[in-house]
């Protein structure tokens, strides 16, 4: 079961398609905890992932569910949020 959750709306205008997917991937893998995110009833991917994550199909305003599992959770969850409550595309 996740440490730390939760469910945020996609900021990016384009949806988590190459460059913020690969921005959240990156800090997800390089986090050192577990992470997923699922779209929103959807079964939860590996949030380390590009191709995973990319495969959710996450566009603008969608609602997703991050959640961590290890140390430091809900610091590592802050973060997250933090890139998906920012608009890569401006």
């Amino acid at each position: 079961m996740p440490t730390a959750e939760r469910t945020v709306r996609i900021a990016s205008s384009h949806g988590l398609h190459a460059r913020p997917a690969k921005l959240f991937s990156q800090a997800a893998g390089a986090s050192g905890a577990a992470v997923t995110v699922a779209k929103g009833d959807g079964a939860p991917v590996n949030a380390a992932s590009i191709l995973a994550v990319i495969s959710q199909g996450i566009d603008h305003g969608d609602e997703v569910t991050v959640a961590v599992d290890g140390d430091n959770a809900d610091t590592v969850l802050d973060q997250l949020v933090e890139l998906l409550l920012t608009d890569h595309d401006e």
